[in-house]
């Protein structure tokens, strides 16, 4: 009888193939296994785009020399910083770079909050997270916005200010570009807290688009036609400071604070030639923006994205309060008011920045 091809196979050879299956699945179980135990500790893992919105603000570039260093001790893998020097146009581009880089993450500072829009909502069909730093997008999904809040900004100048001249005067405000959500937070917040405190203060709110040779330019106009201006909100020290000092030095109206005709300036940002403005008596108060943290936490956060770690809002455990908003979470950064009182205070991220030197 000719050997049997078809039909059951030997009891053995079942045995042995049952035995090798078994084999073979506990061997692709334990490997799936691995794979995802890999996942999860490599979830922290792949390349973070990072994009510099400036670099003709003193502030931005402290923010970008830590992110920088942030860079250089391993904080994240980052593919080659870009910096889109204050242009959607570059920001869109230079993101697509990321993509097309195979970047996990972005960092991001979009001057123009609502333009980014259409750039947000591609990154999260491609579920890449974003980190935006500083502002605050329109539109769009974020995993972290890392800023201080922007509204105490505009009412701690206005509080200054008020208390300052005593309820009375004229206060030139330089406002950053409404376009941004900073812009809008700070001068939203100031007159809302000028109407309702200090009614008898007169405010010339002037549009700069953050730019400080606009900033001047329109000074000088207010001021020849009202000399009696006694007070000035600079709504960013990083670019308005050194032009306002040199328009009022040329009119000799800088004059310290005590001495008749004395201009009480405050500003925001924090930077070492803003606590040296302070010292001398050029200016009399800022608001500090944690350029440290904002970058400190910008990596850290970028990390958190990279391993899947959903954000919760409430206190931290650095000073701070996460929020919840439309479009993703905040953690609000803290930034004090600084006047001749704590100017020399350690813990001010300019005056850490200056032993560093």
């Amino acid at each position: 009888m000719p050997r049997q091809t078809g039909g059951r196979p030997p009891l053995s050879r079942l045995r042995t193939t049952s035995a090798s299956a078994c084999v073979l699945i506990l061997a692709v179980t334990a490997l799936a296994g691995c794979n995802r135990d890999q996942g999860s500790s490599a979830a922290g893992g792949g390349k973070v785009g990072i994009d510099l919105p400036r670099s003709d603000s003193d502030f931005w570039n402290s923010y970008q020399g830590y992110i920088e260093k942030g860079v250089k001790a391993g904080e994240v893998d980052a593919l080659s910083l870009t910096n889109s020097q204050n242009d959607i146009g570059k920001l869109v581009s230079n993101v697509q770079v990321f993509t097309d880089q195979g970047a996990k993450a972005v960092i991001m500072a979009p001057q123009d909050t609502g333009a980014i829009a259409e750039t947000l909502r591609t990154l999260s069909e491609k579920k890449i997270p974003v980190i935006s730093v500083d502002t605050r997008p329109d539109k769009g999904d974020v995993y972290m916005v890392v800023r201080a809040d922007n509204r105490a900004y505009g009412e701690k100048a206005c509080q200054y200010l008020g208390e300052q001249l005593q309820g009375k005067g004229k206060v030139v405000e330089f406002q950053g570009d409404l376009s941004s959500i900073n812009g809008r937070d700070r001068s939203e917040a100031f007159k809302s807290c000028m109407k309702e405190k200090f009614s008898g203060i007169q405010v010339f709110e002037l549009a700069t688009d953050w730019k400080g040779d606009v900033a001047s330019a329109k000074l000088q106009s207010t001021l020849a036609a009202h000399p009696d201006i006694n007070g000035i909100y600079m709504q960013a020290g990083g670019v308005f400071l050194q032009p306002t000092l040199a328009l009022l030095e040329q009119k000799k109206l800088l004059k310290a604070p005590g001495a008749a005709g004395h201009i009480t300036i405050i500003s925001n940002d924090g930077i070492p030639e803003e606590l040296d403005a302070i010292r001398a008596g050029k200016i009399d108060a800022t608001v500090s923006q944690p350029a440290d943290l904002y970058a400190k936490y910008a990596l850290y956060y970028a990390k958190q994205a990279l391993a899947g770690k959903t954000p919760k809002a409430g206190p931290t455990d650095h000073d701070s309060t996460i929020i919840k908003i439309p479009n993703g979470f905040e953690d609000q950064l803290p930034a004090p008011l600084v006047t001749k009182g704590n100017v020399d205070d350690p813990k001010l991220w300019a005056n850490q920045l200056e032993k560093k030197s």
